[in-house]
């Protein structure tokens, strides 16, 4: 008989878990927002060896040490490498972990713990990232339990420019990290998630909409709206009404107006 591969040890797991869960954010005014939050906790701190005496990046190093965080010197090479940004990264990126960031998986696993219909963004294809910021910014703000960004086909949250849009909130706002965003949204429906996914082409008007149980309203891009693999998946498709012949709002209003939907 074929023998079994190898069993990883509870350690090797809950290592891989642990650095599945860091986010690394470069830029030196987004690490020090970041330093700033306190949700957020500093695994290390990465720097550039050539980096020149600045006001801004003394207090950076300054709140790494507060905080008892490794301090690791690097190239210019490597640290662009670490940062996968070396034209914006100004010599300073960092590995964070913060309460509100989380993977898939480990969200659907804590979901017991929850006694109310969750609602949660999802994110299809959403590349600006001032759009991803603000989006962001209106689910922290209003009544959204999470927001699920797929790691591919959408901009990168640890971006400069979504850590401006989001006006501070991106580390105080709950963000689901998945590789696919078909995979994920199938693993919610599977945990009994309903998945209404916003279109122009819609019949039901999502004012008027009113979930029985936990649900996942799926955004797409302007342009092309929530491509159709994601819509395949959907269990309905709302529309937000429009006067005056305009087609469609900007993709940062309409998260606003699903998050503020409930009080409505």
């Amino acid at each position: 008989m074929p023998k079994s591969p190898p069993r990883d040890s509870d350690a090797y797991l809950a290592k891989k878990q642990f650095f599945q869960q860091l986010l690394t954010v470069y830029g030196r005014k987004p690490v020090l927002e970041a330093l700033q939050a306190p949700s957020v906790n500093l695994h290390r701190l990465h720097l550039a060896e050539g980096n020149r005496p600045a006001p801004l990046l003394d207090e950076i190093i300054a709140l790494a040490q507060a905080r008892g965080a490794e301090l690791v010197y690097h190239s210019r090479q490597a640290l662009a490498r670490i940062s996968k940004n070396g034209r914006q990264d100004q010599g300073v990126a960092a590995d964070i972990d913060w309460r509100g960031y989380q993977s898939c998986q480990r969200f659907l696993q804590q979901l017991d713990n929850t006694n109310r219909p969750l609602r949660l963004l999802a994110l299809c294809d959403i590349h600006n990232p001032q759009n991803l910021g603000m989006i962001i910014r209106s689910a922290c703000a209003g009544d959204i339990d999470g927001v699920i960004i797929p790691q591919k086909g959408c901009a990168t949250i640890s971006s400069p420019l979504v850590i401006k849009a989001s006006a501070g909130t991106l580390f105080k706002a709950p963000i689901i990290s998945c590789e696919k965003l078909k995979d994920a949204l199938q693993a919610f429906k599977d945990q009994r998630f309903s998945v209404c996914a916003l279109s122009s082409h819609a019949t039901e008007s999502l004012f008027d909409h009113r979930p029985e149980g936990p649900v996942v309203y799926v955004l797409g891009n302007e342009a092309e709206g929530v491509n159709d693999a994601i819509c395949s998946l959907a269990d309905k498709k709302l529309i937000i009404p429009m006067s005056n012949k305009v087609e469609s709002l900007n993709v940062a209003i309409t998260a606003a107006l699903i998050a503020f939907t409930r009080s409505l």
